[in-house]
């Protein structure tokens, strides 16, 4: 396949990208095995787009306006060191065009953000068996040691 990331553009989400990034947010959550759910695909939209909300998102558009990437992150402290970082939540192309320079192109946006804000590490967590994305994250970051728990909240009386 031919190295894309040339041709690709990574800049913010707009409202006009409704249509697109929806169908890559549902391939994303297909693609990790979560359930067809609209209402989140409907909420994680519209905390997109709400300036007091902490996400944000990053497309990858071709030069022919297609949107084929798509990277949602946010901004966290780091009390350990006194300093702040971005924490990429998502990371996902369109399965035709892996391995084509599109995830590169992304993340070294990101950085450049990252750069540009003052931030000192952009972290994220991977699916242990998704190998074609590790190979990419290989090459550019350093894989950590630090094991990854989830608590579910309970109720209180």
């Amino acid at each position: 396949m031919p190295d894309t990331s040339a041709t690709v553009m990574v800049r913010p989400a707009k409202y006009a990208d409704r249509d697109q990034w929806t169908q890559l947010f549902r391939g994303y959550r297909r693609f990790y095995g979560y359930n067809p759910d609209e209402d989140i695909v409907e909420r994680v939209w519209s905390w997109i787009h709400d300036p007091t909300h902490e996400l944000r998102a990053l497309l990858a558009e071709t030069t022919d306006h297609r949107v084929v990437g798509l990277a949602h992150f946010r901004r966290f402290t780091r009390p350990s060191t006194g300093t702040t970082g971005i924490f990429l939540d998502d990371l996902y192309t369109d399965p035709q065009l892996r391995r084509t320079g599109i995830g590169r192109a992304v993340l070294d946006r990101l950085a450049a953000i990252a750069a540009q804000e003052h931030h000192t590490v952009i972290r994220w967590i991977t699916a242990q068996d998704n190998e074609t994305a590790q190979r990419l994250y290989d090459t550019l970051a350093t894989r950590t040691t630090w094991l990854t728990y989830d608590l579910v909240p309970t109720s209180h009386p």
